[in-house]
């Protein structure tokens, strides 16, 4: 439906001093803080997880040497979604000289309702990550105790008692990420790179990584986090994360958590001949997911 005059009424009159409710800051692209942003040229991208080979036996002297095999373990897929949003306005109240005062604003807007769900749609990767309904291409959430391995063990990402964001659980979270092996049991020297946090984590975070000396204790011992490097990127806040205690860490493992751009923000308007009326879209397609869950860690909180 197209916005007419009798919607913007106070528009067409004098003495109308300020209009507001579409001037609002916003929060910058903060998915760039934790995904791996690559364009693709097909209606969707797989990438596949390859094992490689177990620890090396002893070889026995004049007996044969051993064979192994290497094979693909599991696919992930990522279908793009178009994303549009559009108004229009009527020939009547482009007339009546709204549309010089109403279409820059109502592009911003616009603009800004994208930028929105744009973040929305990549949050959502962790806020759905411990939830069965959303599994990944080994059949497991991205926040999962049971990535099964062809080895025939486990990795896991979360805590094994969930728990609230604190020195304890960080420590914890840094020491289990190390004991990461690869499919065939073998170790991938995986370190944490940055904390990410909802607003309500933003000062305990600061605590955490940034005083030079422990926090809640009277002991004078040093910030074995902060000196040690433990988390080399700080923390960053994502403002899009819907659980208040819930807290993340990306890893140095590669092909993580990735965004894939099919085609990039473009914004159009025409003129409809029948009505007269102008009409102004913005359009983008893009998909968010995981590949190797390995690229996180997180706890939902106690």
């Amino acid at each position: 439906m197209a916005i007419s005059r009798a919607q913007l009424l106070k528009e067409l009159l004098p003495g109308l001093n300020a209009l507001f409710g579409l001037e609002y800051a916003r929060y910058g692209e903060e998915h760039k803080e934790i995904f791996e942003t690559e364009t693709s040229e097909r209606s969707f991208e797989e990438e596949t997880k390859l094992s490689g080979f177990s620890a090396a036996p002893v070889k026995n002297e004049g007996s044969a040497i051993a064979y192994d095999n290497a094979q693909e373990v599991f696919t992930a897929r990522y279908n793009h979604e178009t994303v549009a949003l559009g108004f229009s306005l009527t020939e009547e109240a482009i007339e009546d000289n709204l549309y010089d005062s109403l279409s820059s604003r109502y592009t911003k807007a616009l603009a800004r309702a994208m930028a929105y769900t744009k973040q929305t749609k990549a949050a959502a990767v962790l806020n759905n990550g411990f939830s069965s309904s959303y599994a990944g291409g080994d059949g497991q959430p991205l926040f999962s105790a049971s990535h099964p391995l062809v080895s025939g063990g486990v990795n896991s990402n979360i805590p094994s008692t969930p728990a609230d964001l604190n020195e304890t659980s960080l420590e914890a979270a840094v020491i289990q990420i190390a004991a990461w092996t690869d499919e065939r049991g073998l170790l991938i020297a995986a370190k944490p790179r940055k904390l990410i946090v909802p607003p309500s984590l933003m000062f305990v975070s600061t605590r955490l990584l940034e005083t030079e000396l422990r926090t809640g204790t009277a002991d004078n011992d040093i910030n074995a986090l902060k000196s040690n490097g433990s988390i080399p990127e700080g923390y960053t806040v994502n403002h899009y994360l819907t659980d208040t205690d819930a807290w993340f860490l990306t890893t140095d493992v590669p092909n993580g958590l990735k965004h894939f751009i099919r085609a990039a923000m473009t914004q159009s308007m025409d003129g409809d001949f029948d009505t007269g009326n102008v009409r102004y879209k913005s359009r983008e397609r893009y998909s968010f997911g995981f590949s190797d869950p390995l690229g996180m860690f997180g706890s939902a909180g106690a």
